[in-house]
């Protein structure tokens, strides 16, 4: 492997170890907000850097989908027990991860492939996500969920009529 492809590759993995990293900060303490916002900015710019020096690759997309599925548990893990999540909430949640899921059989089915779009809705429902723990100390779940929501659900309609049209400019 050549410095190119390990240096994208090197950000990636310092995602990975942030995100255990957050397994032993308080959450919303500073460390944790410092090693949370890190993550954040290495999951920003390591796509950027592997194009930018024309190494991308199919183990850099896996790995990125890997730090990105651990980043996500651990937040969850931390998260979820300080919330107060309210049913409607929780319902909406499974809404999308359903249509999400419809999505995912459907590239199979139409594609023959695993298909991931992304699409600028999808880009937007990321940053409110990321965004959405850092605002909880100020604004209350019930006020910033639904229009991460909102933002999310559109996301996955969108993603789901692009697969089953087949756009290729995904």
């Amino acid at each position: 492997m050549n410095a190119k492809v390990g240096a994208a590759d090197l950000i990636t993995g310092f995602r990975i170890l942030c995100a255990f990293a957050l397994l032993f900060c308080q959450p919303f303490s500073p460390p944790f907000i410092l090693l949370y916002l890190i993550a954040g900015i290495t999951d920003m710019i390591d796509g950027a850097v592997a194009r930018m020096t024309a190494t991308t690759s199919e183990f850099g997309s896996k790995l990125d989908t890997a730090a990105d599925f651990v980043f996500v548990a651990v937040c969850l893990w931390k998260l979820l027990p300080r919330l107060a999540v309210p049913l409607w909430l929780w319902v909406w949640i499974v809404l999308i991860a359903l249509i999400k899921m419809i999505n995912i059989i459907f590239g199979y089915v139409i594609q023959k492939k695993y298909v991931a779009c992304h699409t600028v809705m999808n880009k937007v429902t990321g940053v409110l996500l990321f965004m959405l723990p850092l605002t909880l100390p100020v604004v209350e779940l019930k006020y910033s969920a639904p229009l991460v929501c909102t933002v999310a659900t559109f996301a996955a309609i969108q993603e789901g009529h692009f697969i089953r049209t087949e756009r290729e400019d995904l």
